[in-house]
């Protein structure tokens, strides 16, 4: 029998105070979720399923249909650039063809149509020992808002490579997209998942990866543009020692519906997590959601793990949920532990930059980025951080004028 425990506002840190948590039944699990290739396995959401809650449904009916790519005749709904150095093997995946759907099986429809509809998937392999001097870059360039687009990659890290990978998604289309990580033991991983796409966008991903022995992963999620953006990022273990950070940043702005669900699956011993979203919202019918799922199986003893969100809103109308879930199946554990919060505008910390002589347009400003000082200096890749940091600077201009969240 596991042990769930389920809190939006405490703050637990005693490994013991998790097994207080309520009794649910073995087919609640997280790990109980269905998980097929098969489209038809999972049915249409209709946003009464726990886990499409949150979701608007009722926008993204053209990405739950078996449908084929919007491609047509020298038009692609989606551009796809690859630039990686000779220490990368650049190559395509047919279904069934391994690694690819070795790791990443669907846990939804969107991940399923993906899955179903890409004919070849990307397959970047880097090699044992490499020790990579630039990043490998996977630009996706939607064509237009409405075109369905569909996506698969595979990417492989030999055991004790040094990788960092960037993919870019920009302009519009209504794109599902699957990633798989393999990281090899000893390898040190970094993937950045950049959603900067136009205001008309649809984005459903889901990121899957296998951490190897004593390997380092770290999952980068920054989304800041997109009118419905729902990523899935899960992790699990090959073996002890592991290590894997899932990082996410986030701005919503008005009619931006941007959701973040994350799952690590600790099924090996002495391995570590570290989660921490964190995001801001602002104007009329903002939306952001934050789903965090630790699931400590019975075989995994001695695992230290750590899930944090915290939620900023600067204006009235914006709504953010965040529920942290932390499952666990043995007392033999280092540590364990979650946090969430969901909190106004500081007037106090406005109001004592203010009477410092700091106009209250920028003491706005330094409490915001005040705010995501932390994460961003934990993200540590430049020209991400450069990238993040002018998008804040370009909500941030939007907030003047409004009217504060009281």
């Amino acid at each position: 029998m596991s042990l769930l425990v389920d809190e939006t506002t405490q703050d637990h840190q005693d490994p013991q105070a998790q097994i207080g948590g309520d009794h649910r039944i073995p087919d609640q699990s997280r790990a109980a979720r269905t998980r097929s290739f098969d489209v038809d396995a999972f049915g249409v959401p209709t946003g009464r399923e726990e886990e499409w809650r949150f979701t608007p449904v009722d926008r993204l009916a053209g990405l739950f249909a078996d449908a084929a790519t919007d491609d047509r005749e020298g038009d692609a709904a989606a551009e796809f650039d690859v630039r990686a150095s000779d220490e990368v093997s650049v190559a395509t995946l047919a279904p069934g063809q391994a690694p690819r759907g070795t790791v990443l099986v669907p846990e939804d429809r969107g991940a399923a149509v993906a899955s179903a509809n890409t004919a070849e998937a990307l397959h970047l392999a880097i090699a044992a020992e490499a020790q990579l001097a630039q990043p490998v870059r996977v630009d996706v360039a939607g064509r237009g808002a409405g075109r369905r687009s569909n996506a698969h990659v595979v990417l492989e890290a030999g055991a004790h490579s040094k990788a960092l990978v960037i993919l870019d998604h920009t302009g519009a289309a209504d794109h599902t997209g699957n990633l798989e990580v393999l990281v090899g033991d000893g390898a040190d991983v970094t993937v950045v998942s950049l959603q900067r796409w136009d205001d008309e966008a649809l984005h459903l991903a889901q990121h899957e990866a296998l951490v190897g022995r004593d390997a380092t992963y770290k999952h980068i999620a920054v989304s800041i543009g997109g009118g419905i953006v729902r990523m899935n990022s899960n992790v699990r273990y090959a073996g002890p020692g592991g290590d894997a950070t899932l990082l996410g940043v986030y701005f919503a702005d008005s009619g931006q519906h941007l959701e973040h669900r994350s799952f690590v699956d600790h099924n090996a011993p002495r391995c570590t997590s570290l989660v921490t979203y964190k995001g801001a919202l602002q104007g009329d019918t903002a939306r952001t959601v934050w789903v965090g799922d630790v699931l400590i199986r019975a075989e995994a003893e001695g695992i230290d793990t750590y899930e944090l969100n915290r939620n900023l809103v600067l204006t009235d109308g914006a709504r953010a949920d965040s529920v942290p879930n932390l499952e666990i199946e043995t007392g033999d554990i280092a540590g364990a532990g979650h946090a969430s919060s969901t909190g106004r505008f500081d007037d106090e910390q406005l109001f004592y930059l203010m009477s410092r002589g700091i106009t209250e347009d920028e003491a706005r400003r330094l409490v915001v980025r005040g705010f995501f000082a932390d994460i961003i200096a934990k993200i540590g890749v430049p020209e991400v951080v450069e990238t993040l940091m002018t998008a804040i600077e370009e909500e941030l201009s939007l907030t003047m004028g409004r009217t504060p969240a009281a």
